[in-house]
């Protein structure tokens, strides 16, 4: 009895059970990790490899026949992307594709565990609301971080070149901002999916979202070779924080005060939907 009022109290009783079941349904179902996994991957072998940047300088100058440096190509493409291929760039870019393609459906979680009356069971329970929405969460961060971690070695083996001074601490601050990011993602599409009771709603919003949140950022094109209107769009969109964060780890000479921004704004971000989401959790999520 006494135990049992302890875990009462416990604020965080029974979170780690709920993560379970998320992730249960998650790695119980092989075929869902393998086509989440492959997708990005598909657009890294597809759309990294077409687009190849590189090859339409050369044929431009072969065809005007001009009497270029020969490195004329690669000083372009490290003065327009940082990087001398452009699939360099875009696969960086993938592995904010994938956490956003992983955050944005956790919403979809907590409608369907409504719909099946679920949702109801907990709450019956003295498991905490912010607790409920914690455990979406955290299910959401460690299955994106893993598809992250097998869509890097992929890049890899795909020809993705890192910095030559890349350390096993730039790794870990990869998956740092990445879970940064999922945490704010996750939360953010678990608040517009807190009071909905069909998962068409959701689905729309998702697929409304999920398209902006993507071009109107730096993942596919650089920010500033955007119109100058979409640079202030993706000047706030975490996504180009994140992944900008990334590639100065991974690919780019690291800039550190540039970095430090990328990372406090990421922080400020994911600081700010957790806690909204867990106030709206305590006033919206119920029976």
């Amino acid at each position: 009895m006494t135990r049992y009022i302890r875990e009462i109290k416990n604020p965080f009783h029974g979170l780690w059970s709920l993560t379970h079941r998320e992730l249960k349904k998650w790695y119980k179902a092989p075929i869902v990790l393998f086509i989440s996994v492959v997708q990005p991957i598909i657009w890294i072998g597809l759309f990294g490899k077409a687009m190849n940047i590189n090859a339409i300088f050369t044929s431009t100058m072969t065809t005007l026949n001009q009497k270029l440096p020969p490195n004329f190509a690669e000083q372009i493409m490290s003065k327009t992307f940082g990087t001398l291929d452009y699939f360099s760039f875009m696969a960086v870019g993938m592995l904010s594709f994938v956490i956003l393609f992983s955050a944005m459906f956790s919403g979809m979680s907590i409608v369907w565990d409504r719909r099946l009356g679920f949702l109801n069971k907990v709450l019956s329970t003295p498991v905490a609301r912010g607790v409920i929405i914690v455990s979406k969460i955290f299910s959401a961060t460690i299955r994106s971080l893993i598809q992250a971690g097998i869509v890097l070695l992929a890049a890899l083996l795909l020809g993705l070149h890192l910095h030559q001074n890349i350390t096993f601490l730039k790794i870990l601050g990869v998956f740092l901002v990445l879970l940064l990011l999922c945490v704010g993602l996750a939360s953010m599409f678990l608040m517009i999916a807190i009071r909905s009771t069909r998962w068409e709603t959701q689905m729309a919003v998702v697929n409304l979202l999920n398209l902006p949140l993507l071009f109107a950022s730096n993942v596919l094109f650089p920010v500033k070779l955007m119109p100058s209107w979409l640079q202030t769009v993706a000047k706030v969109n975490p996504i180009t924080y994140a992944t900008d964060a990334i590639r100065q780890l991974l690919i780019y000479e690291t800039n550190f005060s540039q970095l430090t921004f990328d990372l406090i704004y990421l922080t400020a971000f994911t600081t700010v939907l957790v806690i909204t989401g867990i106030i709206l959790s305590w006033k919206y999520l119920n029976k």
